[in-house]
């Protein structure tokens, strides 16, 4: 009988002391609240030009190349590689190439910076869905260089040239994120 009691005493400090553990201070939540707001991670880094993006995305050439991945340890698919470039900078992106294809600002080819997304049809040139995604690597007169990660030949994170292959044909536009 005696122990019914105890049980109940032990049941109680114990939920006591879940509770307590549970329970955080208001000045520790409001010191989290504005660490959080302050913290850089949560917020795109102010890029003064897009070296660092490139610097960053030249670091990873020669990744193999992977369906449906976007880690550097497993290998990249295209718009997976673009998503981990830039979300390393702390901008929210898509996953999908086709979904690059309504995010961010349009702009002409004539227009287009080094930093900027570049997309293309599938394998299909006839298909006008975006199917291939990579980042303006450099521009010099009319050749337009980007990086990204290839299926192809390359097989793996690499630069191209729009003049090369068949990536003029299956060019469709130029967004702007930075």
């Amino acid at each position: 009988m005696k122990r019914i009691p105890i049980l109940f005493y032990f049941l109680f400090l114990t939920v006591l002391a879940a509770k307590s553990q549970t329970t955080v201070p208001v000045q520790y939540q409001q010191l989290v609240s504005k660490l959080t707001e302050q913290n850089p991670v949560n917020k795109p880094q102010k890029i003064e030009s897009p070296n660092r993006l490139l610097e960053f995305a030249k670091s990873m050439l020669g990744i193999r190349y992977r369906t449906a991945s976007s880690s550097p340890s497993r290998g990249f698919d295209c718009s997976g590689f673009v998503n981990y470039v830039f979300s390393n900078f702390g901008f929210k992106v898509p996953r999908s190439s086709r979904e690059f294809a309504t995010s961010g600002e349009p702009k002409k080819l004539e227009d287009a910076k080094i930093g900027d997304v570049i997309l293309f049809t599938g394998t299909n040139s006839r298909s006008r869905t975006p199917g291939h995604v990579g980042i303006i690597y450099s521009i010099h007169g009319d050749e337009v260089k980007f990086i990204h990660s290839s299926s192809g030949n390359a097989k793996g994170v690499t630069i191209s040239s729009l003049n090369e292959g068949f990536y003029k044909k299956r060019f469709l536009k130029v967004v702007s994120i930075l």
